[in-house]
């Protein structure tokens, strides 16, 4: 039974505003790939001489928005984690490694607002660090996975 007032109970529900922003997070980046053509991210991934950049931009699109919407649902987390952790590793190495690590490099403060660099690999150990979190520490409740195991539960349960 779920207790408000045990430290055991609020620690369940830790990994379930994570859960969301990482899920949310990669969800919005799929889908940006996905709204505005998966060609012109094929043409950027092209030209930093991604092997067939036409299959790895649908793939990673896809990957993004999806293993996003199941990482916001809370569903085969440690499954799904693993095609988005090799998402986020390409993206450092291909991409954000040569920028270091900070991802806000302020430039210059102009009339117009903030102007900032190329932006670093920090965002990607975040993402990859809290997947990872997800991973060891369980969905939450609220989750598939959650619904799934009590579900299994109850059968096993049922059956004895």
């Amino acid at each position: 039974m779920f207790n408000l007032w045990q430290k055991n109970s609020w620690s369940a529900w830790a990994m379930l505003p994570l859960r969301l922003i990482i899920g949310f997070g990669f969800m919005a980046h799929g889908y940006a790939k996905l709204s505005k053509g998966v060609d012109g991210f094929a043409k950027i991934l092209q030209t930093i001489g991604v092997p067939a950049p036409v299959l790895t931009a649908w793939a990673t699109a896809l990957v993004e928005f999806f293993g996003g919407l199941a990482i916001l649902a809370g569903a085969f987390v440690p499954i799904v984690s693993i095609p988005l952790v090799i998402v986020m590793l390409a993206a450092l190495f291909t991409v954000h490694l040569p920028f270091g690590f900070s991802s806000v490099k302020l430039i210059a403060m102009t009339g117009n607002g903030p102007q900032f660099g190329t932006i670093g690999y920090e965002v990607n150990l975040l993402y990859i660090a809290g997947l990872l979190t997800l991973v060891l520490g369980g969905a939450s409740p609220l989750s598939v996975d959650e619904w799934l195991v009590r579900r299994k539960e109850r059968v096993e349960t049922s059956e004895s």
